[in-house]
C-alpha cells in the first residue's frame, strides 16, 4: 500500500468537532471570517472555501438565509448569487488560470448535496487531466496547496465592481488579448 502524507491536515482533524446546526448558518453568524475561510460576505450571500475540495480554489456561494431550495429562494438572493458567480470565475481565471469551471447546485441528499437543507452553489476550477489517475484508480485527491494559503490568494481579489467601471474582458486559453482567436 502507497502512502500519501499530509501532515497540515493533522491540526484541522485533532481540532475536528461534530457539527451543531447548519454549517453555513453558523459560519455566516459568527463572524470569524479568516478561520471559516469566508472569502467575501456579499448582502444576501456568502462566499467560502470547501474544507473537502475537489481542486485548489474549489468554493461554494450559500445564501445567509437557511433554504433548501431554489423555489423558497428571493430572486434578489439568487441574482446576488450569480453575480457573485461571475466574479469567482473571473477571480479564480486570474489566481489560478484554469481550463475551465465546474459551476452548479446538489438541491437535496439524493442529488449529492452534502447540507441538503441549504441551497449552495460550487464553484470549482478545472484542468486538463486533473481527474488522473490518483482521483480515479487511487480515490486520492492531491492538492497543491493548503486551505489557508487558497484563502489569502482569494480574499485579497476584488469581489465587487467599482461603480461605473466596466470589468475588464476575461482572457481565456486559446485567445490574444483583443479577443481574437490565435492559430
Amino acid at each position: 500500500m502507497d502512502h500519501l502524507w499530509t501532515p497540515w491536515r493533522y491540526q484541522y482533524i485533532s481540532e475536528a468537532k461534530a457539527p451543531t446546526g447548519c454549517i453555513f448558518c453558523v459560519k455566516a453568524a459568527e463572524h470569524k471570517d479568516a478561520e471559516n475561510y469566508i472569502v467575501y460576505r456579499g448582502e444576501l450571500n456568502f462566499i467560502l472555501l470547501n474544507l473537502y475540495p475537489y481542486t485548489a480554489g474549489h468554493m461554494m456561494i450559500a445564501p445567509y438565509q437557511h433554504v433548501a431550495t431554489l423555489e423558497q429562494s428571493p430572486k434578489d438572493a439568487l441574482l446576488e448569487m450569480m453575480r457573485l458567480a461571475q466574479r469567482a470565475e473571473i477571480n479564480l481565471r486570474a489566481a489560478y488560470r484554469p481550463d475551465g469551471l465546474n459551476i452548479g447546485l446538489n438541491i437535496g441528499a439524493s442529488a449529492g448535496a452534502g447540507v441538503a437543507g441549504h441551497i449552495h452553489m460550487h464553484v470549482v476550477p478545472r484542468w486538463s487531466g486533473d481527474a488522473n489517475f490518483m482521483t480515479t484508480i487511487g480515490e486520492t485527491r492531491v492538492m497543491p496547496e493548503d486551505l489557508t494559503t487558497t484563502y489569502e490568494k482569494l480574499v485579497k481579489m476584488p469581489w465587487t465592481e467599482a461603480k461605473g467601471k466596466s470589468r475588464r474582458p476575461v482572457v481565456h486559453p486559446g485567445q490574444k488579448a483583443k479577443g481574437k482567436r490565435q492559430k
